[in-house]
């Protein structure tokens, strides 16, 4: 073939690929400029968090924020209740984590770990800057939502993860919470339980390896698998599963959902239903441990908003 002709075969079709291409979704222009951005805490380039200094003579409380998106999407810009803590004397921090598929293609069993020892180990992080950023590191509250709100009630539940003993002195911070203030949590990991409480749930076999890695749009496509297979990943269901880790010495926190409850009933939105919200409230309440439960006409509502929760127990 003619090589004059053939070069504009050749850019028509890569033109034709790159259209064809799926578009990568671009992180979210900040609102406001952090105070130190993407401060990385490990060595992967999703490890990196952004920290927003509250102007303050004396250590101020820090809000830990963990954005949404499954575990498969999202960025740490524009972290949720920001202002409105900041102008509390709150400074905030806001954190990216791998992603649940990062870690199946890299063949880490559950994917779930990931995100999950990734918002630990930031934890610990932000504690060992406790000094250089002027943190109370006791007045420390998580918050997020969805998957970021999933992964706030694992810190604030779990047996705290600090290493006396180790090498590392980031290792040896701890990781317990003060409080978690959180928007649309999925409260449980455990398919028997979301069957029962919501019976078109969806939602959770990604994290345990019920998903195709190369396509983040088969996340919610094995529910009836991961329900099956149930046994098969029962030990980790129990290691990574908020309302699994709840005793009576973990901190107090505040669920808000936007719909209103409906137990053993179909939802219109499986993933995010206030069911995850009031069976963990119920377990809570068993063990002794303080649980906010906020919905349109809920009962007992003391806080308005993540953001008055945050305030009022960090600032306490």
């Amino acid at each position: 073939m003619n090589r004059l002709v053939l070069v504009p075969l050749l850019f028509a079709a890569s033109l034709q690929a790159q259209s064809a291409a799926p578009a990568t979704k671009p992180a979210p222009k900040p609102k406001r400029a952090p105070t130190v951005a993407n401060v990385a805490y490990g060595t992967h380039e999703r490890q990196v968090l952004d920290f927003y200094k509250a102007e303050s003579a004396n250590p101020t409380p820090l809000l830990f924020f963990i954005h949404g998106g499954g575990w498969v999407n999202g960025d740490k810009a524009n972290p949720g209740e920001l202002e409105a803590c900041l102008a509390a004397g709150i400074s905030v921090v806001s954190i990216n984590y791998r992603y649940s598929y990062q870690a199946q293609l890299a063949g880490v069993m559950p994917p779930v770990k990931w995100p999950l020892d990734d918002a630990a180990r930031a934890l610990q992080f932000v504690r060992s800057k406790a000094g250089e950023w002027n943190i109370d590191k006791q007045r420390i509250g998580a918050s997020g939502g969805s998957a970021g709100a999933c992964s706030s009630l694992y810190l604030a539940f779990h047996d705290d993860m600090a290493d006396p003993k180790s090498s590392d002195p980031i290792a040896r911070e701890s990781t317990r919470l003060w409080c978690a203030a959180v928007v649309g949590a999925q409260t449980s990991l455990d398919p028997k339980q979301l069957k029962e409480w919501t019976p078109n749930s969806r939602y959770g076999g990604h994290a345990f390896g019920f998903m195709d890695p190369n396509d983040k749009k088969t996340r919610d496509t094995r529910f009836a698998e991961f329900l099956e297979k149930r046994e098969s990943v029962l030990k980790w269901i129990k290691m990574y599963s908020p309302y699994e880790l709840v005793s009576k010495d973990d901190p107090p926190v505040y669920l808000k959902y936007s719909d209103t409850p409906a137990l053993g009933q179909p939802q219109k939105d499986p993933t995010h239903t206030v069911n995850y919200g009031v069976k963990l409230q119920e377990h809570c309440r068993a063990n002794g441990t303080e649980c906010e439960l906020n919905y349109p006409g809920a009962p007992d509502v003391k806080h308005a908003g993540v953001a008055e929760f945050l305030i009022q127990t960090l600032k306490k």
